[in-house]
């Protein structure tokens, strides 16, 4: 293999600089559905055939250690605590994304798309908001140790947005689209002061300016379809992804699905989640959703879609940790095997996202890597992470050698 013809593109990464090609020996690695005790070798980026010669290479004992491909995070939300860690106090977007990277890699995940709402509320999911995390992603994209991209969460009844959110499609600034409608629970809700107390919070507004904001908005339920199909049909000539949250009947799912909306985000309940697996819809529940044992919210169990095959995607959702935990949850509580469940989080959301050249361990993919020491009844521990070919996390320092 002419490992120097398949460098990998760093546009989507850490600054490309020179970097010392990686063995990883001795583990137990996730080749084609199956743990087989072999090495693997990656080389400018990518991973290559284990006959390459790398006198050079960087060697990292993976004794006792599950090689996976690394987690591909398809819905993360868990930045919004670090750009605002109390009601009243924000911190710099930059700093917060760079907080983010940290606990991807730790948490071994390769590839994150963060999950921004803009929101007909305003505040801190306003217009500001959403572009201020943009425009940081965008500065920091090369120097972040994973390939960070943006999921835009877009509130159907922000109608003023579209003219703004159809330009980033056009440019390329949104790497997957999807469609986001709490306006019904919030008008079922308004004069409910425990249940708004929330959203009055995030807006920055009082309580009696946010209940004529949500009737201000409201009044224009008739455009909102229309603004749908408008942004989808611009999505689908840009092959951007879509995806639907919160479907909540069959009929909702099918519509998103005629619009190019393939993927099905947190189904409300299991008629829905049937009715997408029966469309051959890629479907996402949370990996929180595994790990507490149940929805915070009523919804599905996550483990329950799993196991019957109604779960084709694991996302980190509101907390980043969960996600390399859930598959092992997954697979000791007899729902899944661990290869099934792993999938969950990396060839799953590949597959579904257009991500080729990731999810799976095989020569010629990009090396990213994650390396699990699984040592029940403790949590599994991320003992490194390799991203784009570059080893960015190591917990345990002894597992290296250098040779050459």
């Amino acid at each position: 293999m002419n490992i120097e013809a398949g460098k990998l593109d760093a546009s989507r990464g850490m600054e490309q600089r020179p970097v010392r090609p990686i063995a990883i020996t001795g583990g137990q690695v996730l080749i084609s559905g199956a743990f087989v005790g072999t090495s693997v070798r990656v080389a400018h980026g990518l991973i290559v055939e284990d006959t390459v010669d790398m006198p050079d290479a960087l060697t990292i004992d993976a004794q006792g250690l599950h090689v996976m491909p690394g987690i591909i995070d398809i819905h993360g939300d868990g930045f919004e605590r670090l750009v605002h860690p109390r009601p009243a106090a924000s911190i710099d977007p930059l700093i917060a994304l760079m907080e983010a990277d940290r606990q991807f890699i730790m948490n071994g995940i390769t590839t994150a798309y963060h999950s921004v709402t803009w929101s007909w509320e305003g505040g801190t999911r306003g217009s500001e908001a959403a572009i201020s995390i943009l425009e940081a992603l965008e500065r920091l994209r090369p120097h972040l140790a994973v390939d960070t991209r943006f999921h835009l969460r877009h509130e159907t009844f922000n109608l003023d947005a579209e003219p703004v959110i159809l330009d980033w499609i056009a440019k390329g600034r949104i790497d997957c689209l999807a469609f986001n409608d709490h306006m019904a629970g919030t008008i079922k809700q308004r004069h409910r002061p425990d249940k708004m107390a929330g959203m009055v919070t995030r807006s920055g507004l009082g309580e009696t300016a946010f209940l004529h904001l949500i009737e201000q908005v409201h009044a224009r339920a008739d455009e909102v379809p229309a603004s749908i199909m408008r942004l989808a049909a611009a999505a689908r000539r840009a092959g951007l992804p879509m995806l639907s949250h919160d479907d909540m009947t069959p009929h909702m799912r099918a519509w998103y699905r005629d619009l190019g909306c393939a993927i099905a985000e947190f189904p409300i309940n299991e008629e829905t989640t049937r009715s997408a697996a029966a469309g051959g819809d890629p479907i996402v529940f949370g990996a929180p959703n595994v790990v507490r044992g149940g929805s915070h919210t009523g919804c599905p169990s996550a483990a329950e879609m799993a196991a019957q095959r109604l779960c084709t995607i694991l996302a980190s959702d509101y907390y980043y940790p969960a996600l390399p935990l859930a598959p092992f949850r997954l697979a000791a509580e007899g729902n899944l095997s661990l290869t099934e469940a792993w999938a969950l989080v990396s060839s799953g959301p590949a597959a579904a996202l257009g991500l080729t050249d990731r999810g799976s361990i095989e020569a010629g993919l990009r090396g990213d890597l994650v390396l699990i020491e699984d040592r029940s009844p403790l949590p599994p521990r991320i003992v490194a992470t390799i991203t784009g070919g570059r080893l960015v996390h190591l917990s345990d320092a002894g597992r290296i050698a250098l040779n050459g």
